[in-house]
């Protein structure tokens, strides 16, 4: 296997006392080669640590002295060192299908990988998951885990997945539970497959076999102009309110039998619906925050809260969003897009900060539902909000995640009035759309905010 590569070496770290350049390959810690960044952790830990990198084609060894769980300083090429253990499912509703061709390579990989589910909140069927697998999540305590469940009839989700062990793969989900690791599910709900009378089955089977589940995320099917599947199709206004209903149903049902309510609808799903998002404090924390459940109160109290202060205008907590599932390693690089945002990337010349001056913000459409009566009902009457139709997937996507250059490019061309234009850093990843195209490509300089509504009103308030 192609041997891990340091990528950076943190200033006055023990690795930089002792010579370790960025560029090395890691051949070995303490005379074990690691699979992993978890495994690697579990190595540099020790106070002594022996490595073996190669520079140049050159073995050396480097002998490391420090605190015992002292960071050894070292950022790593990748999370994974030995092979990425690949998903054989070949789901009607899996969004990497619906990709358009000539994007990165990395886009295309389907991973079903327990590790990175631990590291980075990937959801994994458990169809490849096994005795050993389930050995070592126990004895290193890999908690919390990420499971696509979809459906608990065995028949239904194997035809979901495609894959005739999708029907026995939820033994592992009960095995993990029993060894008191956390597991959060969720629940891809497609229309006519396994929403209505299915999902209500489903959310029965998860109270009877997996009332332990620490959350569960009722998500809608994205479905791109790319998609080759008839059968996947969008939800309709009623199908979205429907299985809204029956998420509040279940709640009540959760609350009753275990004490929480422990299964949302994404906020997608209330968009689609036109319905009332619950109220803050019915998130519970903000467990799937990344998932889309409860983003928008939460993005809302972020905005609204006084300004240097930790306490709502109502005088609730805010409770900060979280910017991914990522469980910290050491080694560990933040890969995609759960890489750490930038608090302000600025190009171009930024206009004087004047009162007055227009402010653009780029957004989706879903964006636009959420920020215009924000934006009102806080007195920002000089911003005007642009909406991005994404024409470069299509269908029924409409989050400011999936916003790419073209589109962008395309929207503003429409609305070239000067002033600022911000745009929101969750649809970035090293400073690229998922097209590929960088924020030079758009046709004026852009501000990129952070996603957090504190960070957006900062700016804001510059130009009230």
């Amino acid at each position: 296997m192609p041997l891990p590569q340091v990528v950076a070496v943190a200033e006055h770290s023990p690795a930089e006392r002792c010579g370790v350049w960025p560029g090395d390959e890691l051949r070995s810690i303490n005379g074990q080669v690691p699979r992993d960044v978890i495994e690697y952790q579990l190595l540099a830990d020790e106070p002594i640590v022996d490595l073996v990198v190669v520079r140049g084609g050159v073995e050396l060894e480097v002998t490391v002295q420090k605190q015992a769980g002292e960071p050894l300083g070292l950022e790593i090429s990748a999370a994974i060192f030995d092979r990425v253990r690949t998903c054989d499912n070949h789901c009607e509703f899996c969004f990497i299908y619906q990709l358009p061709k000539g994007m990165r390579r990395s886009l295309y990989l389907k991973d079903d990988d327990y590790r990175l589910s631990f590291l980075y909140g990937n959801f994994t069927t458990l169809t490849r998951f096994t005795e050993a697998d389930l050995e070592r999540v126990i004895d290193e305590r890999l908690s919390p885990l990420y499971v696509s469940i979809h459906a608990t009839d065995p028949e239904v989700r194997s035809r979901m997945l495609r894959n005739r062990r999708g029907a026995m793969s939820l033994r592992w989900l009960r095995c993990l539970l029993d060894n008191k690791i956390a597991v959060h599910g969720q629940i891809v709900v497609c229309p006519g497959l396994n929403d209505k009378a299915v999902l209500h089955g489903t959310l029965a089977g998860v109270l009877d076999r997996f009332p332990e589940l620490e959350t569960l995320a009722v998500v809608p099917l994205g479905v791109s102009r790319y998609s080759k599947e008839p059968a996947m199709r969008a939800h309709t206004t009623h199908e979205a309110r429907t299985t809204v209903e029956t998420v509040h149903e279940w709640q009540e049902q959760f609350g009753r039998a275990v004490g929480r309510r422990l299964v949302w609808a994404s906020d997608e799903y209330y968009l689609l619906a036109g319905m009332e998002l619950p109220e803050a404090s019915a998130y519970e924390g903000f467990p799937q925050h990344e998932n889309g459940i409860g983003m928008v109160r939460a993005f809302e109290e972020s905005f609204e809260k006084d300004p240097g202060s930790n306490v709502h205008r109502g005088g609730e907590t805010v409770t900060p969003a979280r910017t991914g599932f990522f469980a910290w390693v050491e080694g560990a690089p933040a890969e995609g897009y759960r890489a750490p945002r930038a608090t302000a990337i600025k190009l171009g010349r930024r206009p004087p900060v004047t009162k007055g001056v227009p402010v653009t913000v780029l957004t989706a459409r879903y964006g636009e539902l959420v920020l215009a009566p924000l934006l009102e009902r806080n007195g920002f009457s000089h911003v005007r909000l642009l909406r991005v139709e994404n024409e470069f997937f299509g269908g029924n996507i409409a989050v400011a995640g999936l916003m790419t250059g073209p589109d962008l490019s395309r929207a503003i061309a429409t609305q070239l009035g000067g002033g600022r234009y911000l745009l929101p850093d969750v649809c970035l990843s090293k400073g690229r759309f998922l097209d590929g195209s960088s924020l030079d490509d758009l046709p004026v300089a852009v501000e990129v905010v952070p996603s957090d509504g504190a960070s957006l009103r900062k700016v804001l308030e510059e130009t009230r």
